[in-house]
C-alpha cells in the first residue's frame, strides 16, 4: 500500500471523525437552542469547566440565571435553574434521575455508590429507607447528649487556650468548627470521636487529606477526566484506596477500621447511627461505604453552615448585639439554663425567634452546599410552567440547581435579598414568610433527595451558635479578609478564619 493511499485514508478518517463531532455538537446545540446562556456554552464545556476550576461555580451559576433567566444553559446539554418551583418539580416528578456525569464524579471508592452518589432511583430509595431511622435520632436516644459533649469540649478548648487578655491569642475559627463537626459525626455515627477537640489537632491529617481529595475530584470533573477513576481495570489504580497515605484514602482507612471493629463486636450494645444501619440490613462494603460518606459529607456541610452563619454575625454588629441580648434574656427568664448548669437544649433553641432567624438568614446568604446536583430529564421530555409560561425540557438534557441564584432571589426575599437581614424572617406577612421558608428549605434537598443529616445539623448549629455567643465575644483579626474559601464539588473548603476571643459577662438587662 502506497504512502499516498495511506495518507488519503488518514485524511478520510479525520474528516469523518470531524464530521461526526460537528453533527453531535450541532444536535446537542439544537436541542437546547431556545435556552439562552453565556457565549460558547451551547457548543463547549470550557466556560463551565473554568468556573469549576476557579472554585466559584456557585456565583457563576447565579450570574447566568440573573442575566439569562430562571432556566439557562451552562454547557452543551446542561441547564441551570434558580426557580424554586422548577427545582421542586424536578425533584418530585417520577422519571427524573441524578445525572451520572456529576454524581459518578462524587464517588469516593472505585465503582461503589453511596446514598449520595447513587443515580439509580430504586436503589437510592431503598438505601434511604435503611439509613433514615439512624439519622432521625429515633434509634439513637443519646444523640443530643453526644452532641452536648462535643459542644462542651469546644468551649473548654477555647476557654483554656484561646481567650485573649493582655495580648491577642489568634484562633482559627474555621479549624475549631471543623474539629467540632468531625468529632460530632464520628461519635454519633461510629460511636467514637476522632478526638480533634481534645487534642486540638488535625488527627492523622484527616482534614487535610479530605480537602486534597475534594480538590483532585473537583479538578477531574472540570477537565472531564473523572470517568477514569471508575473505568474498568484502570480505575482501580486511580480511585482512592484505604492503602493511600493522602487524599480520601487516609480517611477511608480510619473509617473502615472503626466500622470493622464495631461490626466484629456482636455484643456491642451501643445505640448510634452505625448500630441502626446494621439493624436495617447494611453489612460489609455497604456499611463501610455509607459510614465513610456520612463522615465526609456530615462534617463538611455542617461546618460550612456554622462558619457562614458566624461570619455574618461577626461582621454585623447590630445583629450580633441583638442576638446576644436575646440569649441573655432567655437565660435571665429561666427559659435556658444558666452557664455552668447545662447547655441549651435543641427544643429551647427552636423557641428563640431571633436565633432561628439568624440561622435561617445565614444559611440563605451563604448556603453550605452549592453545586449543580443535576438531574436527567426523562427520555420523552417534560413540560412545566415557569413564570406563567409553558416550557419544554427535552429528553437527554440535564438540569441543575443554582443555590446562590435561588436563595438570593429578589422575587422571593425582597429587593435587599443580597443583604444579611435576619428580621426578614420575623415578618408579619404570612404569605411571604411561607414562600421564603418553602424556598430556603430546598438547600437541604427536596422530596426523595432531602438531606438525611438535616436533623443532626440543625441541633449542632443551634447549640453551637448559642453557646459561643453566650460565653465569648469574638472579633475578626483581619476584617477585610475574614476567610479563604473554595468550592470543591459543592462543598466549601474554608480556612484562615482568624479571630480574637474574649470572655464575656452576660448583660443583666
Amino acid at each position: 500500500m502506497g504512502v499516498d493511499t495511506l495518507y488519503g485514508q488518514g485524511v478520510t478518517l479525520i474528516c469523518g471523525l470531524l464530521a461526526l463531532y460537528i453533527f453531535r455538537i450541532t444536535t446537542v446545540y439544537a436541542k437546547l437552542r431556545k435556552f439562552r446562556g453565556p457565549s460558547w456554552t451551547g457548543i463547549s464545556n470550557w466556560p463551565h469547566s473554568i468556573a469549576i476550576l476557579r472554585g466559584n461555580c456557585h456565583e457563576w451559576y447565579a450570574e447566568v440565571n440573573n442575566k439569562h433567566g430562571p432556566i439557562a444553559r451552562v454547557a452543551p446539554g446542561v441547564l441551570i435553574t434558580s426557580s424554586p418551583d422548577v427545582w421542586m418539580h424536578v425533584n418530585n416528578k417520577p422519571g427524573y434521575k441524578r445525572s451520572d456525569w456529576y454524581y459518578n464524579a462524587t464517588r469516593i471508592e472505585y465503582r461503589k455508590d453511596n446514598v449520595f452518589s447513587q443515580t439509580d432511583n430504586a436503589k437510592h430509595e431503598q438505601r434511604r429507607k435503611q439509613m433514615a431511622p439512624g439519622y432521625s435520632g429515633r434509634e439513637n436516644p443519646n444523640l443530643e447528649g453526644t452532641i452536648d459533649e462535643r459542644v462542651q469540649e469546644l468551649l473548654t478548648l477555647v476557654r483554656s487556650k484561646y481567650v485573649s487578655s493582655d495580648q491577642v491569642v489568634p484562633m482559627d475559627l474555621s479549624k475549631k468548627v471543623q474539629y467540632f463537626t468531625l468529632d460530632v459525626i464520628s461519635s454519633v455515627g461510629l460511636g467514637k470521636a476522632f478526638g480533634m477537640l481534645q487534642s486540638d489537632h488535625d488527627v492523622e491529617n484527616y482534614l487535610q487529606s479530605t480537602e486534597e481529595g475534594l480538590e483532585m475530584a473537583n479538578t477531574a470533573l472540570a477537565l472531564g477526566f473523572s470517568w477514569l477513576a471508575q473505568a474498568p481495570f484502570v480505575g482501580r489504580f486511580i480511585a482512592p484506596s484505604p492503602k493511600d497515605n493522602n487524599g480520601f484514602g487516609r480517611m477511608m482507612n480510619a473509617c473502615f477500621h472503626l466500622v470493622d471493629e464495631r461490626a466484629a463486636s456482636s455484643t456491642d450494645e451501643r445505640s448510634d447511627m452505625l448500630a441502626s444501619f446494621i439493624r436495617h440490613g447494611l453489612h460489609d462494603d455497604e456499611l463501610r461505604t455509607e459510614a465513610l460518606e456520612q463522615i465526609l459529607a456530615g462534617s463538611d456541610t455542617t461546618s460550612a453552615a456554622i462558619r457562614g452563619i458566624l461570619l455574618h454575625i461577626l461582621t454585623n454588629p447590630r445583629v450580633y448585639l441583638k442576638l446576644q441580648r436575646e440569649i441573655d434574656e432567655a437565660v435571665r427568664r429561666g427559659e435556658v439554663s444558666s452557664a455552668g448548669e447545662g447547655l441549651i437544649t435543641a427544643a429551647q433553641a427552636k423557641q428563640l425567634p431571633y436565633l432561628q432567624a439568624v440561622i435561617r438568614e445565614g444559611l440563605r446568604v451563604c448556603p453550605p452546599v452549592a453545586n449543580i446536583f443535576s438531574r436527567d430529564v426523562p427520555a420523552g421530555g417534560d413540560t412545566l410552567v415557569v413564570d406563567g409560561e409553558s416550557v419544554f425540557l427535552p429528553g437527554g438534557a440535564s438540569i441543575g440547581y443554582s443555590a446562590y441564584g435561588m436563595h438570593r432571589s429578589e422575587k422571593v426575599y425582597g429587593k435587599d435579598a443580597d443583604a444579611f437581614r435576619p428580621e426578614r424572617w420575623l415578618t408579619s406577612d404570612r404569605a411571604m414568610l411561607a414562600e421564603m421558608v418553602r424556598t430556603s428549605d430546598l438547600m437541604f434537598g427536596h422530596g426523595k433527595f432531602q438531606c438525611l443529616g438535616k436533623v443532626v445539623a440543625q441541633i449542632e448549629i443551634g447549640k453551637l451558635v448559642f453557646e459561643l455567643l453566650r460565653n465569648f465575644d469574638l472579633a475578626f483579626i483581619n476584617p477585610t479578609h475574614p476567610w479563604d474559601v473554595q468550592n470543591y464539588l459543592g462543598l466549601f473548603a474554608i480556612s484562615n478564619m482568624w479571630v480574637q476571643v474574649t470572655n464575656r459577662t452576660p448583660c443583666s438587662s
